[in-house]
């Protein structure tokens, strides 16, 4: 009876977690399909009476540069991530395989950085990057959003590598491999769940971001979706319609990626927690 009790408690408690996540992307994709009057309409409609998809997906595609903030942000993201991923690679591999002084005052201050809200660091990193001259470009973009996820990244594939063990490393460096080599042939393919997870981190946090695309871009042409979401929400009404079409579509390249990649997510994330 108690097993029987708790298994519909937990079922229970499951099925609420699921309409909490699934009934804001219906409702989402409902508005999208809205015309203006409808969205607006109180009480509101559950499904749009007569679907359209001009109002919401044509006005966005063609009467704004939404194309181009997609472009923008695949770009951005992408390459966060991949940096990211591969320097905290490399970072962890270091942490994990070499003994120096101050190493264990470097990890913490790895692991404090991540204490820091973005709102107190995006000030100077615009200073930084207008000195430079790398203000208001894909390559701006790329190194602030990879400073924000580099310790995060170099901290969970520490954890990875601490799990390949050292005699590993030993063999393939005898067998004539350099460190470089070993790493490579090695390491590398062994931690690949978790170099997959700290993509996938990355590349979410870099696209769904608003406060550092908005201070460190001033052109419509480096807008991502986020900002361009944003200016659909304009000072006297919400052009809903065209709101909810831009989010649905922005949805999709992380889903995507989450769908592809899931197998290894999964591993990554379970794998890492396990140290031997």
């Amino acid at each position: 009876m108690n097993r029987t009790l708790a298994r519909l408690i937990t079922y229970g408690f499951l099925a609420v977690m699921v309409v909490f996540n699934l009934v804001p992307f219906f409702w989402m994709l409902s508005t999208s399909l809205k015309t203006g009057p409808e969205a607006y309409a109180i009480p509101p409609t559950w499904w749009p009476l007569n679907p359209t998809l001009y109002e919401g997906y044509g006005k966005v595609l063609l009467w704004t540069n939404f194309p181009r903030y997609f472009l923008n942000s695949l770009v951005v993201s992408l390459g966060a991530a991949l940096l990211s991923t591969a320097v905290g690679a490399l970072a962890g591999y270091g942490f994990s395989r070499f003994f120096f002084r101050g190493r264990t005052f470097l990890i913490g201050v790895l692991l404090a950085s991540q204490m820091l809200p973005g709102v107190l660091l995006v000030g100077p990193y615009f200073k930084m990057l207008a000195r430079i001259g790398l203000y208001n470009s894909y390559l701006g973009l790329i190194a602030a959003f990879t400073t924000l996820t580099l310790p995060f990244s170099a901290w969970m594939l520490k954890g990875f590598v601490d799990t390949v063990p050292h005699e590993l490393d030993e063999a393939a460096l005898i067998d004539g491999c350099c460190r470089r080599q070993a790493f490579l042939r090695v390491v590398l393919p062994l931690i690949t769940p978790g170099m997959v997870a700290t993509l996938i981190f990355a590349f979410l946090l870099a696209w769904g971001d608003l406060l550092w695309v908005l201070c460190l871009t001033s052109t419509d042409s480096m807008a991502t979706v986020t900002l361009g979401l944003s200016r659909l929400v304009t000072q006297f009404r919400v052009l809903w319609p065209q709101l909810m079409a831009g989010s649905v579509i922005a949805v999709f390249p992380p889903m995507i990626l989450y769908l592809i990649l899931q197998k290894y997510l999964v591993q990554g994330l379970t794998g890492g927690a396990v140290k031997g």
